[in-house]
């Protein structure tokens, strides 16, 4: 369900924080830390969407592994220490998507490796909140890996909240961004969706209520 990364590269400490930070943005990784146990990675992780590479691997290097890459179809971003032009230049004409220098900055990393997803077509837009998941492009959503059944509006409120989280939104603002500014129904109507989405989704607890205001998805 999510956009599965690998993440190549032999210092640990760095691999650990991008495999948390990464998971923390919604991603799913695996990682690896020479040449030699990324091409093995390589040969079962049929489903992987992108790899984050460093070039200086113990082994066969980041360069050498693109071979490896290229028949698999998976794109490349390199993230290595190496920032001299040349380095660039024979990264990008070897094939990758993308080319980042240490030290960098996570958030910058996490926007390119969005835009190489949505680039090659292959981004999963996902969104989470504790053991739930919706998958935007199906309108399917997920409770502990299982299916969950919800209305239209349901769903629409839901991803709402979801998209907002921590954040204050008001019935009638709910009401015109999920029923149409022609709705002339109540804000009981929003009352009603919450209740089932609680119901639902066992999220009692998550969505609170603002009392005079409406409602928020806490997390």
């Amino acid at each position: 369900m999510k956009n599965k990364i690998l993440v190549i590269e032999d210092d640990r400490a760095i691999s650990e924080l991008l495999c948390m930070n990464l998971e923390a943005a919604g991603y799913e990784t695996v990682a690896a830390y020479d040449g030699e146990e990324a091409q093995r990675l390589l040969l079962w992780q049929e489903d992987a969407d992108l790899a984050v590479v460093d070039i200086m691997l113990p082994g066969k290097d980041g360069f050498a592994l693109m071979e490896d890459f290229k028949k698999k179809e998976l794109p490349v971003l390199y993230l290595t220490a190496k920032d001299d032009v040349a380095s660039k230049v024979k990264g990008l004409k070897l094939g990758a998507e993308d080319y980042m220098v240490k030290p960098f900055e996570m958030l910058e990393l996490l926007v390119r490796i969005e835009k190489v997803l949505e680039r090659t077509g292959r981004a999963k837009k996902v969104l989470t909140v504790r053991n739930i998941l919706v998958d935007m492009q199906s309108h399917q959503v997920y409770k502990d890996g299982l299916p969950v059944s919800l209305k239209p509006m349901e769903y629409d409120l839901f991803v709402l909240l979801l998209q907002n989280k921590n954040i204050a939104l008001g019935r009638e603002e709910l009401l015109k961004r999920v029923w149409g500014e022609d709705y002339l129904g109540e804000s009981r109507t929003v009352d009603v969706h919450i209740g089932q989405l609680r119901k639902k989704l066992e999220l009692y607890d998550e969505i609170r209520t603002i009392p005079k205001l409406g409602y928020r998805l806490e997390e």
